[in-house]
């Protein structure tokens, strides 16, 4: 994507003419443009932050400075009405809150001096549509549902009829159950991102992971606790090797497909749509209950429960699933009604004994 030039806008001035004010509002737009750019993000982020921008200004018919709250609320009713998705409204949302907080940082002083407008932020607490997510609970099985099911799976693999597909799928969904994993982030492992040397129990370099507002990837390493070291190593001594010649092979794939490169006879790799497929038909044949609630992006969820429920903090369950907010990582935990009971009834036993002690 390339950027138009554009002048400083510090020295600002009253405009003459008509063009010198849609010319200003364009250098504002370009400017916002460019400060993502200097942030990182990606060329197609940018040009669909820029789209949703110009999109809200073609439907307003006046300067962008001049944008009130009932401007962004007759806007985004007309978005819902073109029959758009709810996802796609918020994020149209976001976008343009985003752009105006941009203009009010930046450029509010500016915008006054030229045009004699103060700007205001549109979107408010009223308009502002809810997070897809708000409201959504992914509320996974219990521990002992879980345990049921990766038993039943695991002792059905060596008579399965497709055996290493099979496994592969299973050595996945245990990434995802044990140290909560993305199915894109596993699909995308290679063999060289497993690190042995690293930590007590190994690492997995993850090296896709998920970045923010088109940031790109953003990698992590993952520590392979929870039995994670074990299944690795199970994985690339007694399978892994039985997809081709490419096991030693630093570059190939850590979770292949059963088809070949035509160029090469190398494994390809297993895409997520694959690996997302053998979990659903596992859950289908062994935890019936859960068909079609139980996905692997829940299963994350489980993974964060499970390790808070075991003691882990919450600081290092965000830095194991690579979540940038630990607001986002809170969401994640779903406890039993008696963690919160035995959590109330330790705090009254302490409460207890230092009011026991003080009698002493």
């Amino acid at each position: 994507m390339v950027l138009t030039a554009v002048r400083s806008l510090g020295s600002a001035r009253r405009p003459r003419t008509q063009q010198e004010l849609e010319d200003f509002e364009q250098e504002l737009v370009d400017q916002f443009a460019l400060a993502l750019a200097g942030a990182g993000v990606s060329d197609d982020f940018v040009a669909s932050d820029r789209s949703v921008v110009f999109q809200f200004l073609q439907f307003l018919g006046r300067p962008v400075w001049t944008a009130q709250t009932d401007d962004a609320d007759r806007f985004l009713v007309a978005q819902r009405k073109r029959g758009l998705a709810r996802s796609t409204v918020y994020q149209k949302a976001v976008r343009l809150a985003t752009f105006f907080d941009f203009l009010i940082a930046r450029y509010q002083g500016d915008i006054h001096a030229v045009t004699g407008h103060v700007i205001t932020q549109p979107i408010d607490e009223f308009n502002r549509p809810p997070s897809i997510d708000h409201g959504v609970l992914r509320i996974p099985p219990a521990e002992d549902e879980v345990d049921a099911l990766f038993t039943a799976w695991r002792d059905a693999l060596p008579e399965t009829r497709k055996f290493l597909p099979a496994a592969r799928d299973y050595f996945a969904a245990s990434l995802w159950r044990r140290v909560g994993l993305r199915i894109s982030e596993s699909a995308m492992l290679d063999i060289r991102d497993w690190r042995p040397d690293l930590g007590e129990h190994g690492k997995l370099h993850v090296r896709f992971g998920k970045g923010s507002r088109g940031h790109g990837p953003k990698t992590r390493l993952v520590p392979a606790i929870n039995s994670v070291d074990a299944l690795v190593e199970w994985w690339l001594t007694d399978v892994r090797h039985q997809f081709g010649d490419d096991w030693a092979d630093p570059d190939a794939p850590l979770l292949p497909s059963e088809r070949r490169d035509r160029d090469t006879g190398q494994c390809l790799r297993a895409g997520a749509n694959a690996l997302r497929s053998g979990f659903g038909d596992a859950v289908q044949l062994w935890l019936p209950a859960w068909n079609g609630r139980l996905t692997p992006h829940v299963l994350r969820h489980f993974c964060a429960s499970s390790l808070y429920a075991r003691g882990m903090d919450l600081k290092a369950i965000q830095e194991l699933l690579g979540h940038e907010w630990l607001s986002t990582t809170t969401r994640y935990i779903h406890v039993h009604d008696e963690h919160v009971e035995r959590a109330w009834t330790a705090a009254n036993d302490r409460v207890a004994t230092r009011l026991f002690d003080r009698k002493e």
